[in-house]
């Protein structure tokens, strides 16, 4: 197919240029744009530990983290190990709020006392020192599959094997958890193959394909760069999905009455991902497990209703919790205040990151909010516009919290009881010390030119020929001029998302622009009807109009 101007001109933005290049980024090859899972260090060694386990019918447990990476890497692995006819093993998830993230030295004492010897973790374990010696100590060999960064203190965990693309001199460092379990699954059925197991023999050659639909979703989710190996994966892992045996997503799809067979990457980002999360945010993480793996429709269909039921339930409860917070905000700050921290002993620390990213879509700078678990620890998740990295933050207060982690433009902390309610000021001062060192704001850029006259189906289709789209391989961004508000209308059932009806100045082509938790004066310039704008805006396909219809994501409003 050729290759228009356009998504040449937005390639070579992306610093793609040549033919070789453009060909392998827009039809990538599952052989030749993916690695071998032996050059992961560690996987010969984990694969040896594994046969060993399945040889003498030793219990093997699946321990995954509680999020949308680490419960969809489970599933890959339950179904690898029922493919190959082996029960003897099961699949441990952490309670998000009882537990808390991390490998447990709970959860070790459970699973040893139910006769567990070798535990394959997914998503966790690169910094779980003291809980993999313990599992040492109780006679369980530890397989780490994870992707988060060493401790630069401690480096590796004294694990049996360690497999992570970040610390074994692998092709590409970025893998999400669930495609390093999956990593383990391709690696252990080459193997099998090649000792002619007969176990290994049965399954069909390339069954592990079908489970990159699982793949996908986590690398999407988790939102890790969407190039390279990733790149394949997910586009390999997007047909699957579209086409997926789980009896699970074609019950989700129809619930959330998405065609299964046109899903995009924008669906897991705002339909699958949210509803998995919701299970352990909303306590039951199982819940997800079961309907990704469940092989009963009946059992599918229970399940999807009531995930929606608790997704539900967590967007009433983070909308309470906004309510509440916008109140004090309104009563408490100003727009120039930098820093927002805001706490309640009753909030669920799981729901804070969504309603603080709800408050930054509204004023922008870091809003931090802090909530009580049910161990009675004080915990909270930070949002940051990106003018000021929480990171930097955080450090630039030593003392303030008890821990903390996360990005530039997210993270989570923990802090005491005696030191709380001095966490604003703490705070505020430290955001005062780094402006002179702070950033400014990224300004969004367009990557090309267009008007509401040339917006069309073609166009979507042919900026779509560089999805998968995410960290990496952002959406386009169109610039586009002459364009006319119309009206604005607010929506949602706290009326905290935005509509704006466009029409184009010289010809009348019209357009429906809208985002979600914005306000109008979230924008640089807020739109008003009547005014003449330009815009900077992303093309969706409009789910709402019919299927040849596009519509624009807002991304600002710019006075002309």
């Amino acid at each position: 197919m050729p290759v228009s101007d356009l998504v040449r001109n937005l390639l070579h933005k992306r610093g793609i240029e040549s033919e070789q290049s453009i060909s392998a980024f827009l039809n990538p090859d599952y052989e030749a744009h993916t690695h071998s899972p032996f050059l992961l260090a560690d996987m010969q060694k984990a694969v040896e530990r594994i046969f060993l386990g399945l040889d003498r019918g030793e219990r093997i447990a699946i321990y995954a983290d509680f999020d949308c990476d680490g419960i969809p890497g489970a599933a890959l692995l339950s179904d690898f190990f029922e493919k190959i006819g082996c029960a003897n093993f099961e699949v441990y998830i952490p309670h998000r709020d009882r537990e808390g993230y991390g490998f447990h030295i709970e959860a070790i004492e459970y699973l040893a006392a139910k006769g567990v010897t070798v535990v394959i973790t997914v998503d966790v374990g690169t910094t779980a020192h003291e809980a993999i010696k313990y599992a040492q100590k109780k006679g369980v060999d530890v397989i780490v599959t994870d992707h988060h960064e060493l401790s630069p203190e401690h480096g590796l965990p004294p694990a049996y094997a360690v497999l992570n693309p970040k610390c074994s001199g692998y092709p590409f460092p970025d893998l999400c958890g669930a495609a390093v379990a999956w990593k383990l699954v391709q690696a252990l059925i080459t193997e099998g193959r090649n000792r002619k197991l007969p176990r290994f023999l049965a399954v069909p050659i390339g069954w592990e394909k079908w489970l990159l639909d699982l793949v996908a979703i986590a690398t999407v989710a988790d939102m890790v760069p969407l190039v390279g190996e990733n790149r394949v994966l997910v586009r390999y892992g997007m047909e699957v999905l579209r086409k997926s045996r789980r009896v699970g997503i074609t019950a989700l799809s129809r619930r959330l009455r998405l065609r299964k067979e046109e899903l995009s990457e924008d669906d897991i980002g705002f339909s699958f991902a949210p509803r998995i999360n919701a299970a352990s945010r909303m306590d039951e993480p199982d819940l997800a497990f079961r309907l990704l793996t469940t092989r009963d429709s009946n059992e599918a269909e229970q399940l999807a209703a009531r995930l929606e039921q608790l997704n539900t339930r967590r967007k009433a409860s983070v909308g309470a919790i906004v309510r509440e917070a916008k109140k004090r905000v309104r009563e408490r700050f100003s727009r120039e205040d930098r820093v927002v921290v805001l706490g309640n002993p009753e909030w669920k620390p799981a729901l804070l990151g969504l309603a603080a990213n709800s408050i930054i879509g509204e004023r922008g700078g870091i809003v931090c909010m802090w909530g009580r678990d049910a161990k009675g620890r004080l915990k909270g998740s930070c949002r940051s516009d990106g003018a000021l990295s929480i990171i930097d933050l955080f450090a630039a207060a030593p003392g303030a919290v008890e821990e903390y982690g996360g990005h530039k433009q997210s993270g989570g902390f923990t802090v005491s009881h005696e030191k709380v309610h001095l966490l604003q000021d703490t705070l505020s001062a430290a955001a005062e010390n780094l402006q002179a060192r702070e950033s400014e704001k990224e300004v969004t850029k367009s990557d090309a030119n267009t008007s509401l006259s040339l917006i069309s189906i073609a166009l979507y289709r042919d900026v779509s020929r560089l999805a998968p789209f995410g960290i990496g391989n952002p959406k386009p961004v169109f610039l586009i001029s002459d364009t006319v508000v119309s009206s604005v209308r607010r929506f949602g059932k706290d009326n905290n998302h935005i509509e704006l009806a466009l029409s184009c100045a010289r010809t009348g082509h019209e357009a429906r622009g809208f985002d979600f938790f914005r306000s109008p004066e979230s924008f640089t310039c807020a739109p008003l009807p009547g005014a003449r704008v330009h815009l900077l805006a992303t093309l969706e396909r409009d789910s709402f109009r019919g299927g040849s219809a596009v519509a624009l994501r807002l991304v600002d409003v710019l006075s002309e």
